[in-house]
């Protein structure tokens, strides 16, 4: 599966998550402070809530049900409840558009 346009850039607001779906698979946008875009699973593996609706803090986007943390970068929770990643995908940006291939994850 080649990748997917899920948004244009100045559709993310730094610091808050955003949901998009590619390839059937819910995933969550956040664009941090230093200006890179992060592509997580949006389903909290504790439960099943939307990521994209929960806090945008540092490196890391909270559960707003639960509280558990997620690090941006390797989908790893770093507070419990949940104790299962979330899967991280690969962003391309190409002419001002958000591209993400759904099959391709980053290695952690």
């Amino acid at each position: 599966m080649a990748a997917e346009k899920v948004c244009a850039v100045s559709e993310l607001v730094q610091d808050q998550a955003k949901r998009v779906v590619a390839g059937g698979i819910p995933i969550a946008l956040v664009l941090d402070s230093a200006g890179d875009i992060h592509a997580i699973g949006d389903t909290c593996t504790h439960g099943d809530i939307s990521l994209a609706e929960g806090f945008v803090e540092d490196n890391t986007l909270e559960c707003w049900a639960h509280g558990s943390k997620f690090e941006l970068t390797t989908g790893k929770p770093l507070t419990l409840p949940a104790y299962e990643p979330v899967p991280v995908f690969v962003v391309e940006v190409i002419d001002g558009e958000v591209f993400i291939d759904p099959t391709v994850t980053k290695e952690i």
